[in-house]
């Protein structure tokens, strides 16, 4: 998927995605990652959305977005409050949507110029062929 006519490698954008896995300015990632516009994509501990605990989100809130998108993998999942009180407490929004909309939403609000975060669950049964 690409929303702009110019890729500027400065800027991480979501380039394409599917079942197994997603690129990040076309390189591919087939495992659980977080990624903001101008940090390099980070690998996250959570191979699995019922594996996330309060500990998945410490990290996201030291970098301070404005706002999260988790992408629960095929389809919509919301997590507990108490997972992500950490970031709520801090004003920090947490949306959740499957992966392929939170990929699109992500290029979205990173094209708008704002500090987002996507932090994206690729569970190993996507991986499957």
């Amino acid at each position: 998927m690409k929303l702009h006519s110019d890729t500027n490698r400065q800027y991480q954008t979501v380039t394409g995605y599917d079942d197994q896995g997603v690129e990040i300015n076309a390189e591919r990632f087939e495992f659980s990652l977080t990624v903001m516009p101008e940090a390099a994509p980070r690998p996250w501990n959570a191979p699995s959305f019922e594996s996330l605990t309060a500990e998945h989100f410490d990290k996201i809130e030291e970098d301070t977005p404005d706002v999260v998108i988790l992408g629960t993998g095929e389809r919509q999942r919301f997590v507990h409050p108490k997972l992500i009180a950490a970031l709520s407490r801090r004003h920090i929004g947490v949306e959740c949507m499957d992966s392929k909309a939170a990929c699109r939403t992500y290029n979205v609000l990173m094209g708008e110029g704002r500090k987002v975060t996507l932090a994206l669950i690729i569970e190993p049964a996507q991986r499957k062929a």
